[in-house]
């Protein structure tokens, strides 16, 4: 790519399209923020569990399988995120599950990239690719993204694809070394158009990959190809499809936040919604003239202040600190971030506090809530007790609580816990 004009070009093209993965992944979806936190307590737990030997000889069960879940929920460039990592035992691969020095090399690998800068990032994947450990590649990247989204850009075939097409290369899946060829280039380009990309890597390589998908045809002389072929067609036709269901998804994200807003103030509590959430609106009725500006002031650092103020939901005593109750509400994101940023809150307060903790979902995801509530990580955070509320049951109740509740004990009586 060498005609700055026409890059300029692709770049503009991929921007100005609604349904590309720029507008419906990288700048419009929350999910995609709050899954950073997430993502990172999940690789410490990774980290945790290779270090204490509970690590498991499966991918099936293990926190690592968590990881890849949170990180594959983003879908669109992550779909697939989690294959690499599936234990296959007629190929031993990839080789972290049943040996334990390899084992012990990616948790110490995990623990070198969360505590270091982008030099000694590099040298760590250098060091890593030295051991040959079977079946463990550049796929580990997508995790490292995470970690650090203006320095590692995620990786799989449609991206790699779509960097070959886009620069006329022959980089090839498997190879770290490619990788960081690919990554360089990545960089450079990046950094030349910074002014109509980011810092965050996602943006470029979001273009990489939507060229990679064919969504956008680029032919020898970098000029936009407007192709009618039937393959074209339907790949559009899906993409506006799962646009349209996160639309949806998302529309029925606000009706429930609203609604426990709406609870939370007949019951006569104060109630702040999440602060990237602030600016919605539902029902004609602006989420900022019913929550309360920010966060009264809490006594915790400020990472976990940045964690909790993401709860969807949290009602205070009238006029104090004192925390109530809280409430994620998940669709088709990740459960386990939504289960982390409840037990942060939970891990802040003193044991003569308690605050009533809930997940609300979609109805068809309970048997997924229940999996995960029953996580022995979660499982062995003494005294923290995570309830959940189905979407049919508060839509179905929630005028009735609102004449009815006395207090926030009355949720108790929608919401299911595990015995």
């Amino acid at each position: 790519m060498t005609d700055p004009e026409k890059t300029q070009s692709i770049i503009q093209t991929y921007k100005n399209d609604p349904e590309s993965v720029y507008n419906t992944w990288f700048i419009n979806n929350e999910a995609r923020l709050k899954a950073f936190g997430a993502i990172r307590r999940g690789v410490e737990q990774v980290i945790k569990d290779i270090k204490e030997d509970v690590f498991p000889n499966d991918f099936k069960g293990s926190s690592l399988e968590v990881v890849l879940n949170a990180i594959t929920e983003q879908k669109q460039v992550f779909e697939g995120a989690a294959h690499p990592f599936y234990w296959k035992p007629k190929l031993r691969i990839p080789d972290i599950y049943e040996n334990d020095a390899n084992k012990i090399l990616f948790g110490q690998f995990l623990e070198s990239c969360l505590k270091t800068k982008e030099e000694q990032i590099i040298k760590e994947i250098i060091k890593l690719s030295h051991q040959n450990i079977k079946g463990l590649g550049p796929s580990a990247a997508n995790i490292l993204y995470f970690i650090h989204p203006t320095i590692i850009p995620p990786f799989n075939t449609a991206i790699v694809k779509g960097f070959n097409i886009l620069f006329k290369d022959q980089k090839k899946l498997g190879s770290w070394y490619g990788y960081l060829e690919m990554r360089d280039t990545i960089l450079q380009v990046n950094d030349q158009f910074k002014n109509l990309l980011s810092k965050d890597l996602g943006a470029i390589t979001g273009l990489l990959f939507e060229i990679g998908m064919e969504r956008i045809v680029v032919d020898d002389n970098f000029q936009i190809v407007n192709e009618d072929g039937k393959k074209r067609e339907r790949l559009i036709q899906k993409r506006h499809q799962d646009v349209q269901i996160e639309v949806e998804e998302e529309h029925t994200h606000t009706n429930i936040q609203y609604l426990l807003m709406k609870i939370g103030k007949s019951l006569g509590y104060d109630v702040v919604v999440a602060s990237n959430d602030r600016a919605k609106s539902y029902n004609n009725e602006s989420f900022s003239f019913i929550s309360l500006p920010e966060l009264p002031e809490l006594k915790v650092g400020n990472e976990v202040k940045k964690t909790i103020a993401l709860i969807d939901v949290i009602w205070f005593e009238k006029g104090t600190t004192k925390f109530v109750s809280a409430y994620e509400v998940e669709k088709s994101t990740s459960i386990y971030s939504g289960i982390l940023r409840l037990t942060d809150l939970a891990l802040t307060l003193s044991k003569s506090e308690k605050v009533s903790l809930y997940l609300v979902a979609p109805d068809q995801r309970e048997k997924e809530i229940i999996a995960q509530l029953k996580r022995p990580a979660l499982m062995t955070q003494n005294g923290i007790k995570i309830a959940y509320i189905l979407f049919s049951e508060l839509c179905a109740h929630c005028d009735s609580i609102c004449k009815l509740g006395e207090d926030h004990t009355i949720m108790d009586k929608v919401a299911k816990s595990l015995k």
